[in-house]
């Protein structure tokens, strides 16, 4: 196989901007499933944590970008508790609604 190749069809790394959009909207998406109020300095701070993590991360998750199971269990492990503490939420509540709103 032609070396060259490879490089051709590996994705390169999203900007910041769009990490942040990003864990911005999964993050939205998992809120509107959970069906209750979160405040807003809740949200904002929950956005910034799995902004960083995701960050920190990032070869991982570009490497698994296509296998959405492999990206939602990584943020049960990784980001699902830190976030419930914040929103005030059980942690298995805040996994399913993220499942179901991310499609892994």
């Amino acid at each position: 196989m032609n070396p060259a190749n490879q490089m051709k069809h590996s994705r390169p790394y999203p900007s910041a901007r769009q990490i942040r959009r990003t864990c911005s909207r999964e993050l939205y998406r998992a809120r509107k499933k959970l069906g209750r109020y979160i405040p807003q300095p809740a949200v904002t701070q929950a956005e910034e944590l799995y902004y960083k993590k995701v960050l920190l991360n990032l070869p991982y998750i570009s490497e698994h970008a296509d296998n959405r199971k492999v990206l939602a269990d990584w943020f049960d492990e990784n980001v699902c508790g830190e976030v419930a503490a914040l929103w005030e939420v059980e942690s298995d509540a805040l996994a399913k609604a993220f499942r179901d709103s991310f499609g892994g």
